[in-house]
């Protein structure tokens, strides 16, 4: 293992958009003795369910790639926007732009998770928040909040990023309204809450720690509770603490909590802490769909007796996982526990991570048969767009951390209690620029493989 050690996935060359476009049936036919062979391939894998339920990552590359002859260029017409939002576009340009980005039309559904939507999440809030200045009000109303949700998304994606981020994020006109929280005027808000607790709690949050000690979180959902108790105050009764509809108050209320904090802090800032806070309960969830583990079941079961088989099935179900998202390396930690305690349940007592080498890395997007897979930092990071090599984002490539197999007194794979030591953030990432690499052509090969499991 070699610490310090990282890469920068970049889409390299025109060659493997090109390639993608020719090798999808879309575009154009493969020979037939090709197609005979990826069908083997595809039967091999028959007794495993397809992973695609609504809401599930979209493969590693969309049917649709940006043009091959301008891959790295932003649509040059102008965004059609409707004269009816408040919100000052202008002074959030450079989040803006970080946002279309973060969300490019290419990488915005296996990024989803990790970068674009906690991005795009933070960009509303602090327009929002920044907004608040001239209206005193800390949300749109139901109208406004459509065309300002519209005229953001012609924005985003008149630089380059996926029109489709409404759908991939979950993101609605609501999201931009108070909810059900009794309040939005900032006047009341402030005669509320203790707005100096609240800025020292938030105004700067750390990073590292805060996920554990949760000193932010904590005074935002008390601000956030406060507020919420005015609904009750209106209507005379006590709040019903354990009801669906309270935690649902509770919950619209941290978002207005959030948009006062980004009102009072400088847009750098407001990003970092709210990318820091969402970035909190991201590494707290494996977002991976698990399919049945029947199969591993069987080719594991009998003490391994057989363990060629028993690999050839993990690696086989694995494969599965790995074309869904990429995800950070703390996440990885929360797969790797969750499938273990499910391969348990399934009466697998032995260690089979280990039996099988599977790694952390083997639970994210990776090149087919190269060990280069991709595991995000744990802290927010974002992409980067280069006009030379295209767009970049940060691997924790530094080790082959194994996967940790589940002991039965462990409780959860929490990283505020984790036995394997992982690096936030790759140590040389903070003083390193472009790409890190003495050979580019491992990334080529890449990037060339991402387009080949769309057809595996």
């Amino acid at each position: 293992m070699r610490d310090g050690v990282f890469s920068i996935f970049s889409v390299l060359s025109v060659f493997v958009l090109v390639l993608f476009l020719c090798l999808h049936e879309s575009h154009c036919s493969l020979p037939s003795h090709m197609k005979g062979s990826v069908l083997m391939d595809k039967s091999s894998d028959a007794f495993l369910p397809q992973v695609s339920p609504s809401g599930a990552p979209q493969p590693f590359l969309p049917l649709l790639a940006p043009s091959p002859l301008t891959p790295f260029t932003t649509n040059s017409t102008l965004p059609k926007l409707s004269g009816l939002c408040s919100l000052d576009f202008s002074a959030g340009q450079s989040l803006i732009t970080n946002t279309s980005i973060d969300c490019w039309a290419v990488f915005a559904s296996v990024l989803a998770n990790v970068i674009c939507c906690p991005q795009l999440e933070a960009t509303l809030h602090i327009l929002i928040g920044q907004s608040s200045k001239d209206t005193n009000l800390l949300a749109l109303n139901g109208t406004e909040a459509k065309h300002c949700l519209s005229d953001v998304k012609e924005i985003l994606v008149s630089q380059g990023a996926s029109d489709k981020l409404n759908q991939i994020c979950s993101i609605h006109p609501l999201s931009l309204t108070e909810g059900s929280c009794p309040v939005k005027d900032v006047n009341e808000f402030e005669s509320i809450v203790d707005s100096t607790k609240l800025l020292s709690a938030c105004g700067q949050i750390d990073l590292v720690k805060e996920c554990c000690n949760q000193i932010c979180q904590n005074a935002i959902l008390e601000a956030a509770r406060k507020i919420a108790l005015k609904a009750y105050e209106l209507l005379s009764v006590d709040p019903p603490h354990a009801l669906p509809e309270h935690s649902t108050r509770v919950d619209d209320c941290k978002s207005i909590v959030l948009r006062w904090l980004a009102s009072k802090l400088m847009l750098d800032r407001a990003k970092e802490v709210l990318r820091g806070l969402s970035n909190c309960k991201v590494n707290k969830v494996c977002p991976l769909v698990f399919p049945d583990t029947r199969h591993v079941a069987m080719g594991c079961g009998n003490g391994t007796s057989n363990q060629t088989a028993c690999c050839r099935s993990v690696e086989r179900y694995v494969s599965h996982l790995q074309k869904q998202s990429l995800i950070t390396n703390l996440q990885a930690l929360d797969c790797a526990a969750s499938l273990g305690m499910k391969l348990q349940k399934a009466n697998i007592t032995k260690n089979i991570y280990y039996l099988c080498r599977i790694t952390l890395k083997d639970f994210s997007l990776q090149a087919v048969g190269q060990e280069s897979g991709c595991l995000l930092p744990s802290l927010p990071s974002d992409a980067t767009l280069d006009k030379s090599s295209g767009i970049s984002f940060i691997c924790d490539l530094n080790d082959n951390i194994p996967a940790p197999w589940p002991s039965s007194s462990q409780l959860s794979a929490s990283s505020c209690n984790k036995t394997v030591k992982i690096p936030a953030l790759p140590a040389a990432a903070s003083a390193q620029s472009g790409l890190y690499s003495e050979d580019i052509m491992p990334q080529l090969l890449f990037a060339s493989s991402m387009v080949f499991m769309m057809l595996l």
